[in-house]
């Protein structure tokens, strides 16, 4: 179950969903999807591209809940996913298991499901909303959003987190307790992004016809969550250096005014090799998002062959284990250590030439079949413990409170 949908939407955990479905499908695995689908609309926004789901994805079947856009977010198509429909579906598909992207809308339907079929329920934290709420007036509701994450959390059987740092962040709010966390591995195809793709036609769009200046890339939704502003004091710091943004969202004109009367161009969003070949055609990846759970623009940038300058924040450091040798990390707020980074990444081309092969080698390591072989063997067992035991114990007559109370160490043991 998951929300936006991974198929239409372009998001940060598009890829992971896509490639999740696809290994588990290749597999063995019966895998049925439910993501929003046609839905509400509203002035000015047109859901049709984002919900025009394909009938099933490598395999698996998808079936389409009827969506609706947050007021102050209404291009994101979201679902309750909370119909007898939805659940006659899911029903007669016999679930082993339940798996449902957090936080969300649809994360309620999950926990109903799991509850009425007594099914494993697994939910995956991929977007951190306490820390994207002072950015959009609503920091006041900081504290009930822990609550109802807390909530959720700890009535489920696993929860998987996209890095250390938020299982780390998510067990100090006991949303819920860090024995109930996994890490849910990382993975980029290292031959989708390939240095191989550098072009100099692209360099001249991403340049706005200067190819031979230093291109600094930004590639994700244009939100203002992702702290974008910040890269305007880099580029002014850096004589002669272009900017390019590749992505839309709703802060795009916003973001157009800030920049105007500077060395950037918005390209839009791209796709397939048009988006690989964007990528190996720059010569520095800025990420200034201090809300990244993960970053998967960081490896798809690493794969690339391109260094990668980004905010010591999130999930980012994560990736970027290797300061100065795979990459560089500067600290929140501090544009004069990132505009100095990256200086030092264009004023001397062979550190660049080294760290992004560095970069590309260290991101080699990871596969998508292989975090989607972990997360069948290994995981989803340890989600489908800790279910019958709470619903062994529900049954016996003693209170259960979800995978809370089960030794994880042990269950993998």
């Amino acid at each position: 179950m998951v929300e936006p949908s991974p198929f239409t939407y372009v998001c940060g955990y598009m890829n992971r969903y896509r490639n999740t479905i696809r290994f588990l499908t290749e597999a063995g695995v019966d895998v049925l999807v439910v993501t929003p689908g046609p839905g509400m609309t509203a002035p000015g926004i047109d859901f049709s591209a984002a919900c025009e789901q394909p009938a099933e994805f490598h395999g698996a079947r998808v079936v389409q809940a009827f969506s609706f856009g947050l007021p102050w977010y209404l291009s994101l198509p979201l679902s309750f996913g909370l119909s007898p429909r939805i659940y006659k579906e899911v029903k007669a598909f016999k679930p082993d298991i339940i798996h449902c992207s957090s936080p969300g809308i649809m994360w309620l339907a999950a926990l109903i499901y799991s509850r009425l079929l007594k099914a494993p329920l697994v939910y995956s934290y991929h977007t951190h909303v306490p820390e994207y709420m002072p950015r959009y007036a609503m920091t006041l509701f900081i504290s009930a959003m822990w609550a109802i994450i807390r909530f959720f959390h700890a009535a489920a059987h696993l929860t998987l987190v996209t890095s250390g740092v938020m299982a780390a962040e998510l067990a100090a709010q006991e949303a819920p307790p860090a024995h109930a966390i996994e890490v849910w591995k990382k993975g980029v195809c290292s031959d989708t992004f390939h240095p191989r793709f550098r072009s100099q036609a692209m360099r001249e769009r991403l340049s706005g016809g200067k190819p031979d200046a230093p291109i600094l890339l930004s590639v994700g939704r244009l939100g203002n969550e992702k702290n974008l502003k910040f890269l305007k004091g880099i580029l002014e710091r850096i004589p002669g250096a272009r900017l390019a943004f590749v992505g839309d969202g709703p802060a795009r004109e916003e973001l157009k005014q800030y920049f105007m009367n500077t060395a950037t161009v918005f390209t839009g969003m791209l796709h397939g090799e048009e988006l690989s070949t964007a990528y190996a055609s720059a010569d520095i990846f800025v990420m200034p998002s201090e809300t990244e759970t993960l970053g998967f623009v960081v490896l798809e940038a690493m794969a690339s062959g391109v260094p990668v300058v980004a905010v010591r924040a999130g999930g980012i450091p994560d990736i970027l284990t290797k300061q100065g040798e795979t990459g560089y990390l500067y600290q929140s707020g501090d544009v004069e250590e990132a505009a100095g980074q990256v200086a030092q990444l264009i004023e001397h081309p062979e550190l660049r030439a080294r760290i992004g092969t560095a970069a590309r080698e260290e991101v080699s390591l990871w596969d998508w079949r292989a975090a989607t072989l972990h997360l069948l063997h290994v995981q989803y067992p340890l989600a489908i413990a800790a279910a019958a035991l709470y619903y062994c114990r529900s049954a016996g007559g003693e209170r259960g409170t979800g995978g809370t109370t089960v030794d994880m160490p042990a269950l993998a043991a």
